[in-house]
């Protein structure tokens, strides 16, 4: 099972040629290109049963596909090179629990033509069905350019096929070898696409950053979590839940702006750590570590150097927060009244314009504190 989806088969078969159609169908003066430059490369079909009922499903599936094949090394299934290909089998019928006539959708490329074949699909069957029409066993495309299927050929049943084993091949049962045990192989799997998931969840990471990490492309930005979950102390969903804030939030920014350079090699690693130990601390606040990590991507340099050299470095001093605090109440006579008559928003005001006053060096909740001890 997987994804929710139980599995029919797995097997194995040689490729025999990828086509390509442009303009429509042929009989409609499209054209249709024949590429053999895989043919006989061996390629795995993957047969799931019945039990997918919307296009989201599906579309889930693939992509969770896509993942595991990714991290068992098998194949980097790539869509777009033709490395993976996904064909969805579509039945829509008016009674409950049986199924209709099946409708092939050949050579989707994309996860979201999948999903928009798969919908049109239904929508296609379910409108024929019910102006009295009767849907057709047959193999149809998907047009990306209409948003539509359209037919290919007739189905063959799968008596059509002439399937018959193979006289001169043995049965083989890798259960039966050692090295092909259940146990054995479990023993060698990497880490799974959900395992991973279950792994980050319980390091504080939000969901929707998860899948962000999951992705190969991001590799760079996986690395150096993985790097700080190692550097952090045992159950210190803290640390490594505002790393991955950090990375998704900040850091994927600072690298779609600087696609030039490249990313920072491996001593990135522990600035970055240490930078986040920094705001944990309270040496540096929010403002200031997203400025510092931006020089740090540029430069490579160390986070409590920059701090102190752009003056990041929080204070926390009584007296020296006193002075920006009694600036800031001189100033905004409107925001100190309408404070002391009870608005909580106008506290906030107050202290961002104290820490605007410090260059973003003072500690917030040294600034708050030390307000509401004067105004009362």
């Amino acid at each position: 099972m997987l994804a929710g989806v139980r599995l029919t088969r797995v097997h194995l078969e040689e490729d025999t040629a990828r086509s390509t159609h442009s303009g429509g169908l042929p009989a409609q003066a499209g054209k249709s290109l024949v590429d053999f430059n895989r043919a006989g490369i061996p390629l795995m079909e993957l047969v799931t049963e019945p039990v997918i009922n919307d296009a989201e499903t599906a579309g889930k599936f693939a992509r969770e596909l896509q993942l595991l094949l990714r991290a068992l090394g098998a194949s980097e299934a790539n869509l777009e090179k033709g490395e993976m290909r996904i064909e969805a089998n579509v039945s829509v019928s008016p009674v409950e629990g049986k199924f209709g006539t099946k409708v092939e959708v050949k050579n989707l490329n994309s996860f979201r033509s999948v999903e928009r074949a798969i919908t049109y699909e239904i929508q296609r069957q379910a409108k024929l069905l019910k102006e009295g029409g009767v849907v057709v066993q047959e193999t149809r495309g998907w047009d990306e350019t209409k948003q539509q299927t359209f037919h290919q050929r007739n189905k063959e049943g799968s008596a059509d096929y002439r399937y018959f084993p193979e006289p001169d091949l043995p049965k083989l049962f890798l259960s039966e070898i050692p090295e092909f045990t259940r146990e054995a192989i479990r023993s060698e799997l990497p880490e799974l696409p959900w395992e991973r998931r279950a792994r980050y969840e319980s390091l504080g990471v939000k969901k929707e950053y998860i899948e962000i990490f999951l992705q190969p492309e991001n590799e760079f930005i996986t690395g150096l979590f993985e790097g700080v979950a190692e550097r952090a102390p045992e159950g210190d969903r803290t640390l490594t839940g505002l790393a991955g804030n950090y990375i998704v939030s900040d850091l994927i920014g600072l690298m779609q702006s600087n696609t030039e350079s490249k990313p920072p090699t491996q001593p990135f690693i522990p600035s970055f750590f240490k930078l986040m130990q920094m705001i944990i601390e309270n040496k540096v606040s929010s403002r200031g570590a997203k400025d510092i990590l931006a020089e740090m991507y540029r430069s490579s340099g160390d986070p409590e150097a920059i701090a102190k050299k752009h003056g990041l470095l929080q204070i926390h001093d009584e007296q020296a927060l006193g002075e920006f605090v009694e600036k800031v109440i001189a100033d905004n006579e409107k925001a100190v009244g309408e404070y002391k008559s009870g608005k909580q928003a106008a506290l906030q005001y107050l202290v961002g314009k104290a820490m605007k006053e410090s260059g973003g060096a003072g500690n917030p909740e040294s600034l708050r504190a030390l307000f509401i001890k004067k105004l009362g």
